[in-house]
């Protein structure tokens, strides 16, 4: 069985659902589908256990995912990070935003099902001059 080491060093078993109830989570409202959130799943147990076999920490499974994700969605993004990396206060959250704002990712190509922009109707498009 594949185990993965918690933060506080305790072992348990890897469970996939687990991961993907976060990631839905992360995407509520947001124009992701399930076959992307399975393929960003399929790429960090590829990644991961590829790389480390049997063991890997949730700090290294977290970081693949968040990785994944910015390439995504930046909400979603956003909504996982804050959650994954446990923001101290306000400032860490400001300061991740920032890095986000100032390099964001480009639309990858065939990201989206109908070759739209990955940006939903919510308003959260950015606003040109």
């Amino acid at each position: 069985p594949r185990i993965v080491v918690k933060k506080d060093g305790r072992r348990e078993q890897y469970n996939r659902e687990k991961l993907l109830t976060g990631l839905i989570k992360a995407c509520e409202k947001r124009p992701v589908s399930r076959d992307q959130l399975d393929k960003i799943i399929d790429d960090v147990e590829g990644a991961t256990f590829g790389k480390f076999k049997n063991e890997v920490k949730t700090s290294v499974l977290g970081n693949e995912v968040i990785e994944r994700l910015h390439q995504l969605d930046e909400v979603a993004y956003v909504r996982f990070a804050s959650v994954y990396r446990q923001f101290r206060d306000i400032n860490e959250f400001m300061k991740e935003l920032n890095t986000l704002l100032n390099n964001p990712v480009k639309e990858a190509a065939g990201s989206g099902d109908d070759g739209e922009s990955s940006r939903g109707p919510e308003g959260d498009t950015r606003e040109g001059g």
